[in-house]
């Protein structure tokens, strides 16, 4: 594997870990505050994200193409925001989600195929 790949992947993984805070955990921390205090956390969150996410998305492109950056990146956030919706927010966990990361891999495949 390319290690422009493997360190796209890294950095995506973690500024998704970011940004699923930053646009989530907010409805579970902050529901009893006003909405702009909300939008202020996660603005910082979201700070970490965009110093993690715009390299990625550099050495990313370098490496492939940006429909295959993408996708690429649809799939880490599903992956990153699913245990976060079971571990973090304590939803259950459906069937449907399956189905959907089966879509997500028919995508990766059609994207990454050529």
């Amino acid at each position: 594997m390319d290690g422009r790949l493997v360190m796209t992947i890294g950095l995506l993984v973690a500024s998704n870990v970011f940004m699923t805070f930053a646009w989530y955990a907010h409805l579970k921390n902050l529901a009893d505050k006003p909405w702009w205090i909300a939008a202020f956390v996660s603005w910082g969150i979201a700070l970490f994200e965009y110093q993690l996410q715009v390299p990625a998305n550099r050495i990313g492109y370098a490496a492939m193409s940006l429909p295959q950056l993408k996708i690429l990146q649809e799939v880490i956030s599903l992956l990153v925001f699913v245990p976060f919706l079971v571990l973090y927010m304590q939803q259950p966990l459906k069937l449907d989600y399956l189905w959907a990361g089966l879509c997500l891999i028919g995508a990766v495949y059609f994207i990454f195929r050529s």
